[in-house]
């Protein structure tokens, strides 16, 4: 059985609440129970983590060397300042996918830039929380595949 770990950076605990035109109503319970019932269809052992710490986000990566098959990373703000956690991403040496509810891409100037999309497997920006259900079920296909 593969096991996955998504992590989530700062503000996500906050979805439903902050910005819906950007992150929707859905809030944080919805995220993981929709996450882990997908999981369970799948017969994936899947283990959220939520965190709006840059040095705990750095700790969370460095054991799931030794943990987990893949990590499914949304780093938030972290995505455009980090290079802890893009250092730590990058050591993990397993698939790393790349995960934004919003579209980076779509938003202010200084989101368009992700120190850690160079180095991540794959992307998934805009899709909303089913993005996180894409990027499971990309995971799967991806550690059946050998990558």
């Amino acid at each position: 059985m593969s096991k996955i770990l998504i992590i989530n950076g700062p503000n996500l605990n906050l979805l439903g609440e902050r910005e819906q035109s950007q992150y929707g109503k859905k809030d944080y319970k919805f995220l993981e129970e929709n996450c882990l019932n997908r999981a369970k269809e799948l017969k994936i052992d899947l283990e959220l983590k939520q965190s709006n710490v840059e040095g705990e986000i750095v700790n969370i990566i460095q054991e799931a060397r030794n943990t987990h098959d893949g990590i499914i990373i949304n780093a938030g703000g972290y995505t455009h300042t980090s290079v802890a956690i893009r250092d730590a991403l990058n050591v993990f040496k397993k698939p790393i996918i790349e995960l934004h509810i919003s579209n980076i891409y779509k938003r202010e100037d200084f989101r368009h830039k992700s120190l850690i999309s160079d180095i991540a497997t794959g992307g998934i920006f805009g899709l909303g929380v089913d993005g996180y259900i894409l990027a499971i079920n990309s995971m799967q296909k991806l550690l059946q595949n050998g990558n």
